[in-house]
């Protein structure tokens, strides 16, 4: 971790001794590290000690603090490539899932824009309330990364889960998010991401639910690990990760022609993207009236298949597949991935509630070429994304 750049925040909870810990292993790795506390962290630990400890001056009041005129927060969450927040207590998971930000700490949340990690420290039953464990659902579905509590006796003189995770943990899980910051390093990829649309007329067109955010947290996080990334995408409202190129498209055909200029150029190719099957035949030039009662009848023919296509002329290149069933998931998988020629293909169920088309959160199979299955459980589609890079790496070593 030599010269990783780091904010360690640290709220207000009797676990505070262990940031203290924390910090001195982290400076001892070679991290820079700079504290910004909570507006009741220094009445366990003042900001002096972790001041000494770290080399910087320690953010810990919006209005008090000498470098307040020159929006230090700001400065900070700028330059920082990981911010941990060690202990976190519920009040503090509130703050950071709601947007709310009166204090230091949960001001500087607010001004990252990179890789957060949690480590949450409190009582059992504050652990388990109802309120505590949505919040982090929700701070989890927008990738934040969680270290969990440990079991063991807490402050209050119950014994259960709630006590901060030991250092070393917490240490070892930040080494790791170095570790592979740049294990993709001049693999190129291209991914498509979203729906596509098929006009009928001037004012309409068949498209599907797809929002993009599976393609998209793809090559967030292929960039953010040192991949180079072509984004081809149909039509979202989410904006284009930073660094990667965006290539914008609406129809499946438009789709294709992106897809075969750039495959020769790519190592890796990610088609998660919902294409149409179908488009109409003929496209209206004026807007369809409505005729009373008199049905409509449109004639559909079948788009460009994509991926067969690139089993044409797949020269050595990992292909990435994926499939949206509403039934059979694992057998209409299967076929596919023989029948497309894929090395790997991502499969989930879209009748299924709170996962795939529009949530934040997805439920997948990945099944290689070996016909090897790996189902994983639920996670927000950031964890996926890297879980599905991970596969991805250990095939192209």
């Amino acid at each position: 971790m030599k010269n990783a750049k780091i904010v360690l925040g640290v709220s207000a909870g009797i676990a505070v001794y262990k940031a203290v810990e924390l910090l001195r292993s982290l400076v001892k790795e070679g991290a820079e590290v700079r504290v910004v506390m909570s507006a009741n962290a220094s009445k366990f630990v003042t900001p002096l000690t972790f001041a000494a400890l770290s080399g910087h001056p320690v953010y810990h009041s919006l209005f008090d603090s000498l470098n307040s005129a020159e929006m230090e927060h700001i400065r900070v969450a700028e330059k920082a490539d990981l911010f941990v927040v060690a202990p976190a207590t519920a009040s503090t998971l509130g703050k950071m899932a709601n947007g709310l930000a009166d204090d230091a700490l949960s001001n500087l949340y607010l001004a990252f824009k990179g890789t957060v990690m949690i480590a949450p420290a409190m009582n059992e039953a504050m652990w388990e309330h109802p309120a505590v464990r949505k919040n982090i659902e929700l701070l989890k579905s927008r990738g934040v990364e969680f270290v969990d509590p440990e079991c063991g006796e807490l402050a209050c003189g119950v014994t259960g889960p709630g006590r901060l995770a030991d250092t070393a943990t917490i240490l070892d899980k930040i080494k790791s998010h170095f570790n592979r910051a740049q294990d993709l390093s001049g693999v190129r990829f291209l991914i498509t991401a979203g729906p596509t649309h098929e006009a009928l007329d001037p004012v309409r067109f068949l498209s599907n639910p797809s929002s993009g955010k599976m393609g998209y947290a793809i090559a967030e996080q292929a960039k953010s690990r040192g991949g180079e990334v072509i984004l081809i995408s149909g039509p979202t409202y989410l904006k284009a990760p930073s660094g990667v190129d965006l290539k914008l498209c609406k129809r499946a055909d438009e789709m294709n022609v992106l897809v075969q200029d750039h495959l020769e150029s790519c190592d890796v190719l990610v088609m998660s993207a919902a294409v149409g099957d179908f488009a109409p035949e003929n496209l209206e030039k004026e807007k369809i009236k409505k005729q009373g009662d008199e049905r409509l009848l449109l004639k559909l023919v079948p788009t460009k298949d994509i991926l067969m296509e690139v089993a044409k002329r797949k020269s050595g290149k990992l292909v990435v597949g994926f499939a949206a069933e509403s039934q059979n998931l694992l057998e209409a998988a299967m076929e596919k991935l023989k029948r497309k020629n894929l090395d790997l293909i991502v499969a989930n169920d879209i009748s299924a509630p709170g996962i795939g088309f529009q949530s934040d959160s997805n439920q997948v199979t990945i099944i290689d070429r070996e016909e090897n299955i790996e189902t994983l459980s639920l996670k927000p589609k950031r964890e996926v994304a890297d879980l599905l890079l991970d596969r991805i790496l250990a095939r192209i070593k």
